[in-house]
């Protein structure tokens, strides 16, 4: 074995389709065109209204600023890819965009609670809506999950910095996935492979639970105050399934670098794209569409720019 460190990567995502895979770019573009138009068409939304000024709509224009940025840390990159088979990255290029996705992927995480929390003081205890929503107490509810999620993502992209790659720089990904590159490491990867999994099950997963448990504490609160608060819930419920599928994609990427599996190496970067892209294209659709003060704003704005006539 050679006593050198590889300082350069290539990204071969789907290399087993061959001459097909150029053609991943037309779906994956149309999914970041889709994601880029509808995040900013919200945020824009949300910052040009007076009337969605509120804690909730906030939140929303945070989640809409998220889903904007989060493909634009990989998908060019990987659409240049398929498109003219630019696939090379260095290794400190590597952590630095492993970093900003895992960095801005737990912060989406992380803003889904506070959305949670909206919601159940908005629902269950209406006349603490005020106080507790107020920045300097509602802070008192977020700073942990911020604190948790740096320490975890800092660490774990420390150590993946420390390794060494002797014997191949082929990263079999789109991306710069953290289980991807680990797994080429010449040395001992226990510790990173533990820093993964406590980073999927504490942040990820743990926020998920958190979610989920809130909602269902809203729906018994809904269903015992009769159907007044109905519509209010269906936001609610709509994310949860978006939530269940973009976990079931997220832990079933992660899980399939550390057990025995047929997974395919295509089947598992297509999973690691969507639990990315997926999340980002349904958001806005979920909070614009389905919201009525949002669509409201949207058809009014369409109004006064004359796209649809009096």
């Amino acid at each position: 074995m050679q006593n050198i460190s590889f300082t350069a990567f290539n990204l071969n995502g789907f290399h087993d389709l061959g001459e097909w895979r150029p053609f991943l770019f037309i779906p994956y573009f149309l999914m970041f065109l889709l994601s880029t138009t509808s995040n900013s068409i919200l945020i824009y939304l949300i910052i040009s209204q007076r009337a969605l000024h509120s804690p909730m709509f906030v939140l929303i224009g945070l989640m809409a600023g998220v889903d904007l940025c989060l493909p634009i840390f990989f998908v060019p990159n990987m659409l240049l890819s398929f498109l003219l088979n630019w696939k090379a990255i260095s290794f400190v290029g590597c952590l630095i965009q492993m970093f900003c996705i895992h960095c801005v992927g737990t912060f989406q995480s992380t803003l889904l609670v506070w959305m949670a929390l909206d919601r159940f003081f908005a629902i269950c205890r209406p006349l603490y809506y005020n106080k507790y929503m107020e920045i300097h107490s509602f802070l008192k509810f977020i700073i942990f999950p911020v604190i948790r999620n740096g320490v975890l993502i800092i660490t774990m992209i420390s150590w993946a910095g420390k390794l060494s790659f002797c014997e191949t720089n082929e990263i079999d990904h789109c991306f710069c996935e953290h289980m991807a590159l680990v797994q080429l490491a010449c040395g001992d990867i226990s510790i990173n492979n533990m820093l993964g999994l406590l980073a999927a099950f504490l942040i990820i997963t743990a926020d998920f639970l958190f979610i989920t448990v809130s909602y269902l504490i809203i729906l018994a609160s809904v269903l015992k105050s009769g159907k007044s608060h109905l519509k209010a819930i269906n936001t609610c419920v709509t994310h949860i399934i978006v939530m269940t599928v973009t976990i079931t994609f997220a832990l079933i990427a992660f899980m399939s670098y550390r057990v025995r599996n047929n997974f395919s190496p295509n089947s598992r970067v297509f999973l690691s794209t969507m639990y990315l892209l997926f999340p980002s294209c349904f958001n806005p659709i979920i909070y614009g569409v389905r919201t009525k003060e949002i669509r409201e704003q949207f058809l009014k704005f369409l109004n006064q720019m004359k796209i649809f006539p009096k």
